[in-house]
């Protein structure tokens, strides 16, 4: 009765008022290269404090959850990752846009979303306090496992050389290596300079590998006749409801991993839609086509790394440990309006 009263109170038209306005301008920010959900976060907190509490988490959330899917958008369009969890979309939805559907991928990954989202909703209001005790006990040798499973999926989802896929990772774990080691509190590879204590953010990261090469590729190509993102005539914008069906396996694996990798702390949403990505394509019965503009890979990405946002909120919410930056602001939210995470909430 009492979640029936919550979805009464917010589907309600002020409530959803403030739903509309964080969703949207989270898409808008997320599908911006380099900006993201957590600054438009950062940035709204101080704003809401006169507000309603209630009102507040909503905002914040409609722009947490719009953030993670407007990064897509850029990821389908110009090949270039508006968020990091949408890294794992470039790889289908930009093809697919060069072959003059790019209203198709888009749907598809605003529809793999929407359901990922609602299955680790689901996951949320039924199984909070079990999972997140059980996600308390993984301790370093299950979350190594969990980092070297998404690094042994390369294999699989590199495309060409393998050797290439294998010496991106190498780099990769090499970039994350500087700055300070959260395990004894001591800086390494930072060879006195102050600046890299902090290491090396993801974003910055990934928009210098993404969009940097795009920008110098395109460049490279100005005097040539480039193939334009145009949507063929007569294209259906929207898959019809058989074309979902086919995908309702993966939809629901897709959105298990990412709600189950959202309640591990520290792991985050790239690397659910990673393993995702990488169970799809081990799955499927066209395995050649990832890479290439396959429905499969652009559905797998999108609900594992929306499902991944309502995982995050189950340690959040039921023992007040932020997976992620953008939980934490979340969480410091939640606090300022005197809300207080953890066991007692669900007894007050």
């Amino acid at each position: 009765m009492e979640i029936l009263n919550a979805f009464q109170y917010a589907l309600s038209p002020y409530p959803m008022l403030w739903i509309l306005i964080g969703v949207a301008s989270g898409i808008f920010v997320g599908a911006i290269p380099g900006l993201g959900g957590g600054m438009l976060m950062a940035l709204t907190v101080p704003l809401t404090f006169s507000m309603d509490s209630t009102h507040a988490i909503l905002l914040l959330m409609g722009m947490h959850v719009g953030s993670v899917s407007g990064g897509l958008i850029s990821a389908t369009l110009l090949k270039m990752p508006g968020t990091p969890s949408a890294m794992m979309t470039t790889l289908d939805g930009y093809p697919m846009a060069q072959k003059g559907q790019p209203g198709k991928a888009l749907s598809l990954g605003i529809g793999a979303s929407l359901f990922g989202g609602i299955v680790s909703g689901i996951f949320l209001l039924a199984l909070a306090p079990p999972l997140s005790s059980f996600a308390h006990k993984f301790g370093p040798w299950e979350y190594f496992t969990m980092v070297l499973m998404a690094l042994v999926l390369i294999a699989s989802i590199t495309q060409g050389s393998m050797l290439k896929g294998l010496m991106a990772a190498t780099l990769g774990l090499l970039a994350a290596m500087p700055g300070l080691n959260e395990s004894d509190g001591q800086l390494r590879l930072t060879y006195g300079f102050e600046a890299m204590d902090d290491g090396f953010n993801l974003l910055p990261v990934l928009l210098g590998i993404f969009v940097m090469s795009q920008i110098i590729k395109d460049a490279l190509q100005i005097n040539k006749k480039g193939v334009s993102v145009v949507m063929k005539k007569g294209e259906r914008i929207f898959p019809k409801f058989q074309e979902w069906k086919k995908h309702t396996v993966n939809i629901l694996r897709s959105s298990c991993i990412g709600t189950w990798v959202g309640i591990l702390p520290g792991i985050g949403a790239s690397i659910s839609s990673m393993v995702s990505y990488g169970i799809a394509k081990t799955f499927s019965k066209t395995p050649e086509k990832f890479g290439t503009g396959h429905e499969e890979g652009i559905v797998a990405a999108e609900s594992a790394n929306n499902a991944n946002a309502g995982g995050a909120l189950i340690p959040l919410i039921t023992i007040g440990i932020p997976g992620a930056p953008v939980d934490a602001i979340l969480l410091g939210a939640m606090i300022m309006h005197q809300i207080q995470p953890g066991p007692l909430l669900f007894e007050t």
